[in-house]
């Protein structure tokens, strides 16, 4: 099987106004709100390098300055936890700064995810590149980033991270239709459709908010008018590498079954939080004990 090159890059589309989550956000960038004691946003940069992918565009818009402060180095902070001996706290504000090298765009107009990938097009180059959507963690025990990369090398192309949901539900993603492959967990992808009523949807595989990418997907995007919500999708470009792979190589999804925490919803957020601080050794155990007990005392 042909080897394709390595890929480097990640881009984390940044620049969404966070309307779901006022008046929290009207200051504050959605993605810098805690989960436990880390913005979401730090997950998401972690997941990127942990695949090694350490080079790293962030997507922004305007307020988002504390998305670049947080990645930054900040010595008046960290001298001041030398000074009093917090070598924890100390190593907590410096592993931000030293995950990877990370790079800033401004996006300007709103014009959907489309948009904000063509963003990209001159850091990424003609390098296949991975994009991770910050409303989705996905659980560092579940590698799943690190699965598409493989794929993408082995295969060439591009790949989608897709999850089953009921049937109800497809109508809050992007949908695929897929034709299955000699690997249980990897499907090639013969259409794509944004949000599709449930009776039409051509199966009941979601993407998520995972995508590694082959460089022809920004001429596609150059061309490509605004769709659903008046914005650029970027779901309409990849049906048209789905459609022909002299374009672009074939489109292959990864079938995702490990841990994932939606962000992007209020109720889905404070599930996340309440999960991943189950699971802490420094917390869990306390936490977990609490929660029983109120569980216990409420129903």
């Amino acid at each position: 099987m042909t080897q394709h090159p390595r890929i480097s890059k990640a881009v984390i589309p940044a620049a969404g106004l966070g309307t779901r989550f006022l008046p929290a956000t009207k200051a504050t960038p959605k993605e810098m709100l805690p989960v436990v004691d880390k913005p979401a946003i730090q997950y998401v940069v972690e997941e990127a390098v942990a695949a090694g992918l350490d080079d790293v565009l962030m997507v922004t818009g305007r307020n988002k300055r504390p998305l670049e402060d947080h990645f930054d180095r900040n010595y008046e902070l960290e001298s001041a936890l030398q000074k009093k001996g917090d070598a924890g706290r100390l190593a907590k504000v410096q592993e931000s700064s030293d995950l990877a090298t990370m790079h800033y765009v401004r996006q300007g107009d709103p014009k959907g995810l489309g948009h904000a990938v063509l963003c990209a097009a001159p850091h990424v180059g003609d390098e296949p590149f991975a994009v991770l959507l910050g409303d989705d963690l996905i659980d560092p025990r579940d590698p799943l980033l690190q699965r598409m990369v493989e794929v993408q090398e082995q295969r060439g192309g591009s790949v989608i991270a897709l999850m089953e949901v009921a049937p109800e539900q497809i109508h809050l993603y992007g949908c695929a239709a897929v034709e299955t492959t000699e690997d249980s967990d990897v499907v090639q992808i013969s259409g794509l459709v944004e949000k599709p009523d449930p009776a039409d949807a051509p199966s009941n595989y979601a993407i998520i908010g995972r995508y590694v990418l082959d460089p022809h997907i920004f001429e596609i995007l150059r061309r490509t008018e605004p769709g659903r919500g008046g914005e650029i999708q970027l779901t309409d470009a990849l049906q048209q590498l789905a459609e022909d792979e002299k374009i672009g190589g074939p489109v292959h999804g990864v079938v995702f079954k490990g841990r994932r925490y939606d962000t992007g919803d209020r109720g889905d957020y404070l599930r996340a939080i309440v999960r991943l601080a189950c699971e802490r050794e420094d917390l869990g155990p306390d936490f977990r004990t609490w929660l029983r007990s109120y569980v216990a005392e409420e129903m």
